[in-house]
């Protein structure tokens, strides 16, 4: 009977101890998955946190820029009265744009005396907006360059290139706007906003874009003004 009793009891203590074993590892497990739940819920937290800081961020973009465009509206009254300037803003971007003829004569690249006034007034008040880029481009109708003028401008491309370019170096160099923040962008004949068909039309197409543009992702912070 001694034999069997031991055996008897060895099993028990064997048995007792995998219940204690698997009563050990069921709490591990139990304090595991509440530790998992805890971290899930906490980055959950933090990720909702950081939408938040996110959404609030860009609505405080939005305003900002918003003002931006109340500032331009008032000072270029008359321009948008006469139908010269057209401001625009779409979230956080916005554009003015400019017919030719308040800025360049007739097929010609240099800034008329006039122009430079109006493109100061814009120049001083988008200086002062922050973490924007300032793209200007330049559009042309489908006309071709007049013959007496394709030594010094072959295609619309070089006309609006040029133009661009040069309303960026006025930007830069009288208003102080820095490098970093401009774009000179020729967009030829190419993206009209109206019928090239008629004189109106095209008069339209003829036209600088200032477009004020969140900074690229990923490169240089546009820290200065």
């Amino acid at each position: 009977m001694k034999p069997a009793i031991i055996i008897v009891s060895v099993i028990a203590l064997v048995l007792v101890g995998i219940s204690l074993y698997l009563l050990d590892a069921n709490k591990k497990l139990a304090l595991k998955a509440d530790n998992v739940e805890e971290q899930r819920a906490a980055i959950a937290a933090e990720l909702e946190a950081r939408i938040a800081a996110v959404s609030q961020e860009k609505e405080d973009e939005i305003a900002r820029l918003k003002g931006t465009y109340d500032e331009l509206v008032l000072s270029m009254q008359q321009e948008i009265e006469d139908g010269q300037v057209t401001i625009t803003q779409l979230a956080d971007r916005l554009s003015v744009s400019m017919v030719d003829k308040i800025l360049f004569p007739s097929g010609e690249a240099d800034i008329t005396e006039e122009g430079l006034k109006v493109l100061e007034r814009v120049g001083k008040i988008l200086k002062n907006t922050q973490g924007k880029m300032i793209r200007v481009e330049g559009h042309t109708d489908n006309v071709p360059i007049h013959p007496n003028l394709q030594k010094k401008f072959p295609t619309n491309w070089e006309l609006s290139t040029t133009r661009a370019t040069n309303v960026v170096r006025f930007l830069q160099e009288k208003v102080g706007i820095k490098g970093v923040r401009l774009h000179a962008v020729g967009m030829s004949e190419y993206h009209p906003v109206a019928s090239n068909a008629t004189t109106a039309g095209r008069s339209q197409n003829r036209r600088i874009e200032i477009n004020l543009l969140p900074e690229f992702a990923g490169g240089a912070p546009l820290t200065d003004k």
